[in-house]
C-alpha cells in the first residue's frame, strides 16, 4: 500500500526534473501563465501546446499508475470559480509570472523578485484560508 506522501513526492520530483529540462534544453521558464499566454498569442505553438497537453493528460497518467483518478472536491460555485480564475490571471500579469514560474524555478535560481512574489502568494493564501475559516 502506498503511503499518502509518495504520489506528492513523485509529482514534485517530476515537476523539478521537467522544469530543469525545459530550462536547460529550451532556455524557457516553466511558468504556466507565460506558456498559455504564448500559446494563445500563437507563439511557439508546438512547444507550448505540448506543455499544455502534458498538463491535461496528467490525471490520466495518475489513473494508469494508481488505478484511480485523483480525488478532487470543489465546494465553490461556478461564479466563484470563474471570478477566482480571472483574479489569478490578472495577478499573474501584475506579478510578471505565476506560482509555478516564481515558486519552482525562480526560487531555485534565488531570484529576489520570485522570492518576494512567492512570499506574497503564500501570505495571501494563509490570510484567505484564515478568513474563510473564520467566516464558515
Amino acid at each position: 500500500m502506498l503511503t499518502p506522501y509518495w504520489p506528492a513526492l513523485g509529482g514534485g520530483m517530476l515537476l523539478g526534473v521537467s522544469t530543469l529540462m525545459l530550462l536547460l534544453l529550451n532556455g524557457r521558464v516553466a511558468g504556466i501563465s507565460g506558456i498559455v499566454g504564448r500559446l494563445i498569442a500563437g507563439h511557439q505553438l508546438a512547444a507550448n501546446a505540448a506543455f499544455v497537453v502534458g498538463l491535461l493528460i496528467g490525471p490520466l497518467l495518475y489513473a494508469a499508475a494508481y488505478g484511480r483518478l485523483p480525488a478532487i472536491a470543489i465546494a465553490a460555485s461556478w461564479p466563484v470559480i470563474i471570478a477566482a480564475g480571472l483574479l489569478v490571471g490578472v495577478g499573474t500579469r501584475m506579478g510578471s509570472g505565476c506560482t509555478s514560474g516564481h515558486g519552482i524555478l525562480g526560487l531555485a535560481r534565488l531570484s529576489k523578485r520570485s522570492i518576494a512574489a512567492t512570499a506574497t502568494f503564500l501570505a495571501a493564501g494563509v490570510l484567505t484560508a484564515t478568513l474563510m475559516g473564520a467566516l464558515s
